[in-house]
This record gives structure tokens, C-alpha cells and sequence, in this order.
């Protein structure tokens, strides 16, 4: 679920922080540039873990700032395709489930991939009957889940103006299997 990935980049340094340790200014604007954002094929970046390399420090003609060239570690969130994970039921309707990990909320459980069978209620709620037994699913229940697969969208060059919010990094999960579903299921 969580990895390093190493990476390199261009890192233009303003010159109101050249005032700053290299170490410090660097970092800080490396997390400024990375965190809480989705690198499609890598994933969410979480923190910058350590620093490897610092090379450069030119300083272009007409231009005030540093440029550096800098090999880092990231933290990076991108569970992996079958992998069982705990979070919270976000939202529900008729689609299906939306769940959240506190840190990140685009996790979706279609219809077809939650318990068969299972109906949606009028009171907003989803209900899986199992042997005479009506079990449902509750805002903000600790649910398992199985990742079914990870998309990065590509990014809309125009989006209308009441269009849903652009998710750059959407993970498709099933609760169909035993075991999965809300904890208080298999209590």
C-alpha cells in the first residue's frame, strides 16, 4: 500500500529562500511541489522520506533563482490489485458505496461488486440479506474491502462549470467475498 519511489527532478529555488539551509529550502519546496498529489502509474504522495542527491545551483541569465538538480524518496500510497484494506463507508447510493481511508476518499464499491443479494433502501442505505438475515451497510462503518483495480483519468482539458470534482487517481473495491464488508458483519 505504501512504497518509496525514487525520483528526479528540476528544482527551480526562488531566491527568498536562499537565505534557508539547501537542505531545508529544498525540502521544503520539493513538499510544496508533491504532496497530496496524484503521479499517475505511481500514486498519492505522502511525505518526501530523504534527499540522495543535490546537484546544479545555476543560475540562468535574466532569472534570480537557483536550479538544482535533486534525486529524493517519496513516500507514495498506491495499494496493489487484490490487496484487503480498512476504511470507513463515506457516502452511499444507488450506485454503490464510496469509501474513505481518512487521507484519501476516492475508493468506489459498485453495485455489482457488493454482497449478492443486496438491495438499496429508501432510508439511503444498502442491505445484503443473508439467510433470513437483513445486514446493512452504515455511514461511517469500518468496512474491509478488496481492491479491484486502480485508473488514472486522464486530465480534462475543459470541465463544466457544476461538473463533479476532477479525481486524478480512482480505486474500483469489492466487499463480494467473505470476510469483507462491515467489521460488525463477522463479529
Amino acid at each position: 500500500m505504501f512504497f518509496l519511489s525514487l525520483i528526479e527532478h528540476t528544482l527551480r529555488l526562488p531566491p527568498h529562500l536562499l537565505s534557508l539551509p539547501l537542505l531545508e529550502a529544498i525540502r521544503g519546496e520539493l513538499e510544496t511541489l508533491f504532496l497530496n498529489k496524484v503521479i499517475p502509474n505511481l500514486g498519492l504522495c505522502i511525505s518526501v522520506y530523504d534527499i540522495k542527491s543535490i546537484n546544479g545551483g545555476f543560475i540562468f541569465a535574466g532569472d534570480g533563482s537557483s536550479t538544482y538538480t535533486v534525486v529524493f524518496r517519496l513516500i507514495m500510497f498506491r495499494p496493489f490489485v487484490g490487496e484487503i484494506v480498512s476504511g470507513k463507508v463515506e457516502a452511499s447510493d444507488a450506485s454503490g458505496l464510496r469509501l474513505s481511508l481518512g487521507f484519501f476518499k476516492d475508493i468506489l464499491v459498485p453495485v455489482h461488486l457488493l454482497p449478492n443479494p443486496s438491495k438499496f433502501g429508501e432510508d439511503g442505505r444498502w442491505t445484503w440479506e443473508f439467510q433470513d438475515v437483513e445486514l446493512t451497510i452504515e455511514k461511517d462503518d469500518e468496512i474491509r474491502f478488496r481492491i479491484q483495480s486502480i485508473i488514472y483519468p486522464p486530465i480534462p482539458v475543459e470541465q463544466e462549470e457544476n461538473a463533479k470534482a476532477f479525481t486524478p487517481m480512482l480505486i474500483t473495491a469489492s466487499i463480494d467475498y467473505d470476510g469483507l464488508g462491515p467489521v460488525s458483519w463477522w463479529v
